[in-house]
């Protein structure tokens, strides 16, 4: 219902001001004019629609996760956290970062990235020869997914508005929003989460009076799931919008982002392996008896190790595997559209 209003608003808005709408006319058709017409320019127009989709794609995958598609699912651990993981072992193994042929070239709707599928000797040579205790260094590799993940981290905030507007319409015209009504009726369950959550939310309210720029950037920044009522709390207490906003941006979509990204790329990097293993053997040490038995630990953990980063060879049986992977790949993602498609009817 709200949408259809403000779908309503908007039409007659355009229609109120003739030469806003004769402006967007003219841009749509010489926009249409442009995909459409051949010439020289197409190459250059195409390049721009797959960064355009590029962008839509991942700050779509960030609103998702901030609405939950519903039912709790996180496109961080679905879609932004493998492709980091993916590019990072990727890296690890051709001994090089520049692996993409474009920003844009990475996990979308219907395509795999290109580097996934290619060999590394189609890159050429390491860069960072891999030996023992030696790798691609995280500051090489944290610009070649950073873009992905501040859009991703853009959509997360842009996801947290229609909590703020749903509440803060509901203070002006003097009602609760539901969420703020639930928290007495949600007392009534016994469960240890349930109890403690219940506790933390009473918390947040009876020190919404300490809500500021500070401590909703501190609330972004960090992975909770009270953030949703932080941003209903910001409306119905009347914190200004751009207060909210921008310390919801800077928390979501470089803050929090940079640390669950250098998360990933440190758990996958050959660095953090070698320094467990390190960190092991020294504290194995320690023990009586297991000196005679690190040898064979040793050998295991870089068999092991060998094993995970180890490349497989293409073969007919994997060529099937990934038409079957990307088959399921497509309908998974028509249902994430389909869940995000219903959430925006919702609102």
């Amino acid at each position: 219902m709200a949408m259809m209003q403000y779908l309503r608003k908007s039409i007659a808005y355009l229609l109120s001001h003739r030469w806003c709408m004769l402006f967007s006319t003219i841009a749509v058709l010489a926009l249409i004019l442009l995909v459409t017409a051949d010439g020289p320019h197409v190459k250059h127009v195409e390049e721009v629609l797959k960064y355009l989709q590029f962008v839509l794609w991942w700050v779509a995958l960030g609103v998702a996760s901030s609405i939950g598609l519903g039912s709790g699912l996180h496109t961080f651990v679905l879609y932004l956290g493998p492709h980091i993981a993916l590019f990072t072992i990727k890296a690890m193994k051709c001994g090089r970062v520049d692996l993409k042929m474009a920003p844009y070239d990475t996990i979308q709707f219907q395509r795999t990235p290109l580097w996934l599928r290619k060999d590394c000797s189609e890159f050429g040579p390491p860069v960072f020869p891999s030996s023992h205790g030696t790798s691609v260094p995280l500051s090489s590799i944290l610009p070649q997914v950073q873009l992905e993940a501040v859009l991703w981290g853009l959509g997360t905030a842009l996801g947290e508005l229609p909590p703020y507007f749903i509440s803060r319409a509901a203070s002006l015209s003097g009602s609760k929003v539901d969420a703020m009504e639930e928290l007495d009726a949600s007392s009534e369950y016994n469960g240890f989460l349930a109890t403690r959550l219940t506790r933390m939310k009473h918390w947040f309210l009876s020190h919404a009076q300490c809500l500021n720029f500070f401590t909703i950037l501190i609330l972004a920044s960090v992975p909770n799931p009270l953030f949703d009522l932080a941003g209903i709390m910001c409306g119905q207490f009347g914190i200004p919008f751009w207060e909210f906003f921008f310390a919801t941006l800077i928390g979501k979509a470089i803050i929090k982002t940079h640390i669950q990204t250098v998360f990933i790329i440190s758990v996958c990097n050959n660095q953090l392996l070698y320094w467990v293993e390190t960190e092991l053997i020294r504290m194995l040490s320690f023990i009586p008896g297991l000196e005679t038995m690190l040898p064979n630990i040793i050998v295991k953990l870089h068999s092991m190790k060998d094993k995970y980063m180890a490349t497989k060879t293409p073969s007919t049986s994997n060529i099937k595997v990934n038409k079957w992977d990307f088959s399921f790949a497509s309908v998974w993602n028509g249902v994430v559209t389909i869940m995000l498609l219903n959430f925006l009817l919702r609102l």
